[in-house]
């Protein structure tokens, strides 16, 4: 399995990026609207990290008395806690593939699937702006 070298970036000049044979290139519009859409998802996760972060402190500072506590509320507690990083964790994840995608659309391999090289799909991207995989090795994936 070969990959495709990322294209070489010239300031100020977006590389052409693939898209399957049955669909037109991608316009400046519609990158305008994927980079859009993904800079707010960046700046809205990091404020609910943010926010997640304060709330797992609050946790944390809350429960390091405990006196006092029955076993259920320090199950309460915990569970708490345990669901707020949880929330974290996804934000994070989240964060990080929208940072990646902006990456990808930077270098050119946007729409290219990480796994198999093909072309993802303008509308797929479109819908998931996230996505490095085309849907045949998504659903493989998914089936492991």
């Amino acid at each position: 399995m070969t990959k495709t070298a990322p294209a070489a970036r010239q300031p100020g000049k977006t590389p052409a990026l693939k898209v399957r044979d049955d669909e037109s290139p991608w316009s400046a519009a519609e990158l305008k609207g994927v980079r859009a859409e993904l800079d707010g998802d960046i700046a809205r996760l990091r404020a609910e990290l943010h926010g997640f972060e304060d709330d797992i402190a609050g946790l944390i500072k809350d429960s390091g008395d405990g006196a006092g506590d029955d076993q259920a509320d320090a199950g309460a507690k915990t569970f708490e806690r345990e669901h707020e990083y949880s929330l974290a964790q996804n934000s994070r994840d989240l964060l990080e593939q929208s940072v990646h995608a902006l990456q990808r659309i930077d270098d050119g391999t946007y729409g290219v699937c990480e796994s198999c090289g093909n072309a993802i799909g303008k509308l797929r991207l479109q819908a998931f702006p996230r996505a490095t995989m085309c849907m045949d090795c998504k659903q493989r994936q998914e089936r492991r």
